[in-house]
């Protein structure tokens, strides 16, 4: 069984049991979450319409905290001294998969 999530304007296949890395969620470590998923795979079973996944949820729980790579740039524009040095490194919470809830469309 898997399902796909959305969050942080991402999406990612999930199964129970797997550690992801997201963009924050605004909880502590050690804290159980809920995810909406947008598709569940339960062998020859697919929920993925509206209503199919109206009681389908997918539980995790945040297990500390990640940064992603540091990503520089420069800018710079030539005949009038304009010169900018900027970076980025994203912040991300580590969650791990606890369990994916079919809801009442559940085949097993």
């Amino acid at each position: 069984m898997y399902a796909v999530v959305r969050t942080g304007g991402k999406q990612a296949r999930v199964e129970p049991g797997q550690r992801l890395d997201v963009e924050r969620v605004g909880a502590q470590v050690g804290d159980e979450i809920t995810l909406t998923p947008i598709l569940v795979v339960d062998g020859d079973t697919v929920l993925a319409s509206a209503d199919e996944l109206a009681g389908a949820s997918v539980s995790a729980t945040v297990v500390g905290e990640a940064k992603g790579p540091k990503i520089t740039g420069f800018t710079y524009k030539k005949k009038n001294r304009t010169r900018r040095r900027w970076g980025h490194r994203q912040a991300y919470d580590t969650i791990e998969i606890t369990g994916i809830d079919a809801g009442s469309h559940a085949t097993s």
